[in-house]
């Protein structure tokens, strides 16, 4: 090692040895975040460049985790979806949201017809039942949420089940439920309730090929709805 490197690398073994004692002491204090980049270095009494680089290695080490724009927090970082799932809701569209549901619940469909158990099917028939007996909008999200997430678990795989709780926590923002309820119609959930009858039926037959396919129709049925409204809005735009 060279006499011009060896401060630099004194430097990064001090940041770390005391940005360790800071994170202990907060800890301690059950303290939930650490000062700046800018404060840890005064602190410490070396650069910020040597900071950086101890909190990459706690960060390494899962004694702290950082999110852009907010700050570094003490722990290990929460699933990404908890933390990003308000902010996709803003950032997305239903146009996206339901390219990403006709390229993963059909899949879930298919899987559900050939993992289902009875007990399965009898949680599938109730919220299908539920579905067709709600009353009012929040009942309808409610049980139309609940049966297609019943088909994602059935499908038993978890890393399948995780994406899907992603795609819903999006549709249950507040306005987007306004805007489904906005082009909800009698006829529409009429078509929807015999979508939702012809795909149960194929996962109980255990068909996926049905199933995957009842699914599949049942999704582009409903892009085309949030779509009409779309397009139109675009055109008076124009």
């Amino acid at each position: 090692m060279s006499d011009k490197s060896r401060p630099v690398q004194r430097n990064s073994n001090l940041a770390l040895e005391r940005a360790r004692i800071i994170v202990d002491q907060l800890e301690a204090e059950e303290r939930e975040q650490l000062p700046t980049e800018r404060e840890l270095a005064e602190q410490i009494g070396v650069g910020r460049r040597a900071v950086r680089r101890a909190l990459e290695v706690l960060e390494a080490e899962g004694r702290i985790w950082r999110r852009q724009g907010s700050g570094t927090f003490i722990g290990t970082a929460p699933d990404r979806p908890d933390v990003d799932v308000r902010d996709l809701a803003q950032q997305t569209n239903i146009l996206e949201v339901m390219e990403v549901r006709l390229r993963i619940e059909p899949v879930l469909a298919q899987l559900a017809a050939l993992r289902a158990t009875p007990h399965d099917v009898a949680k599938l028939r109730e919220a299908n039942a539920k579905l067709i007996e709600a009353a009012d909008s929040d009942a309808r999200e409610l049980w139309d949420s609940n049966l297609h997430r019943t088909i994602a678990r059935m499908a038993g795989n978890r890393l399948f089940l995780a994406l899907f709780d992603v795609i819903d926590r999006v549709r249950q923002d507040d306005n987007w439920r306004h805007m489904r309820a906005m082009v909800r119609t009698m006829d529409t959930m009429r078509q929807a309730t015999h979508q939702h009858d012809d795909l149960v039926e194929a996962i109980a037959m255990r068909d996926p090929l049905a199933a995957e396919r009842t699914m599949r129709q049942h999704l582009m049925f409903l892009q085309e709805i949030f779509v009409k409204p779309h397009d139109e809005v675009e055109r008076d735009d124009a």
